[in-house]
């Protein structure tokens, strides 16, 4: 039990190191004590609740989430964005800035960069600011072609995010799914077409979407898929799909025929490059999410903080 006079000093410490600002040494100092004295006395009023410190910035509650998340699925890093009171678009936006900012800083190694593509990655290369990076070359990760919805269209966000970034790329010049295998093994064996998934396979960094095939699914937007094709998918176990790469609860992709008709990286190839950024927003993706969390599909997670939250 502290008596009157401990406290009191821990009080005048703590007052003139946290209030006034002075350093541990210039307290030891005007008390005439050690700096180590100062020390123990601030751990001190700390566990005698005398001091209590805690943040008080909405971001806190993000920064929080982000530790468990991390920690939850081995990850190397995990951004939540807080986007309450947003539109989807706007929630879409700002994961774009949160995701650009983030891949702006972590370039230093980077010789290659792999894109899939869809809605939110489109958010990404529109946020994306204009730099200098003529050493990088970006390569489509997923068969890019088609009349419509274009501008999802992996090809379409590799040259965008090229001119962004003054850097080289490539183009896939096939569909991202072919309507049997014939025709998808003459075309994965074109030399365009096969050396660009060879250039994918070998990414330093790798930026994908997830989809729920089920609901708002990028595939179905772009008419690549049918309502037989969905209720096979759903008895075959899919959850979700990378590209167009469809998998399972546990992150492991599915058998099922439509997973021998598209062209691009499926999940096993994905899983071998160093840095795969999963840029994902929206609690209706939220089994897709996990799986390919539980596969190891992902090194680091860009998400919402209502998404994270559901995912603890």
């Amino acid at each position: 039990m502290l008596n009157w006079e401990e406290r009191r000093l821990m009080v005048k410490v703590s007052k003139l190191y946290y209030f006034e600002g002075l350093t541990q040494a210039e307290i030891a100092k005007k008390q005439g004590v050690s700096r180590p004295v100062i020390s123990k006395l601030l751990n001190a009023a700390k566990k005698e609740g005398i001091v209590e410190i805690y943040i008080k910035d909405e971001t806190v509650h993000t920064v929080e989430l982000e530790e468990k998340l991390r920690k939850k699925y081995d990850l190397k890093e995990v951004l939540v964005v807080s986007t309450s009171g947003f539109t989807q678009e706007m929630a879409k936006r700002q994961l774009g800035k949160t995701a650009s900012s983030y891949i702006s800083k972590n370039l230093s190694n980077v010789k290659s960069l792999g894109i899939s593509w869809g809605s939110t990655l489109l958010s990404l290369v529109d946020e994306y600011p204009f730099e200098r990076r003529e050493n990088i070359h970006i390569i489509p990760i997923i068969g890019g072609m088609g009349n419509s919805h274009v501008y999802l269209h992996s090809n379409q966000l590799a040259y965008n995010l090229a001119q962004k970034m003054n850097a080289t790329c490539s183009y896939l010049y096939a569909p991202a799914m072919v309507e049997n295998d014939d025709l998808k093994e003459r075309l994965v064996n074109t030399k365009d077409v096969s050396l660009v998934l060879e250039e994918g396979k070998n990414v330093d960094m790798a930026l994908v979407g997830i989809g729920n095939p089920f609901k708002e699914s990028t595939l179905e937007k772009m008419e690549y898929l049918n309502d037989s094709d969905l209720v096979s998918l759903h008895k075959a176990g899919a959850v979700g799909n990378i590209g167009s790469c469809f998998f399972n609860e546990v992150g492991e992709e599915i058998d099922h025929p439509l997973n021998d008709r598209f062209i691009g990286l499926n999940i096993e190839e994905i899983k071998q490059i160093p840095e795969v950024i999963g840029i994902v927003e929206g609690s209706h993706k939220l089994e897709s999410i996990e799986g390919a969390l539980l596969g190891g599909c992902l090194n680091v997670l860009i998400t919402d903080d209502r998404t994270a939250q559901a995912l603890l």
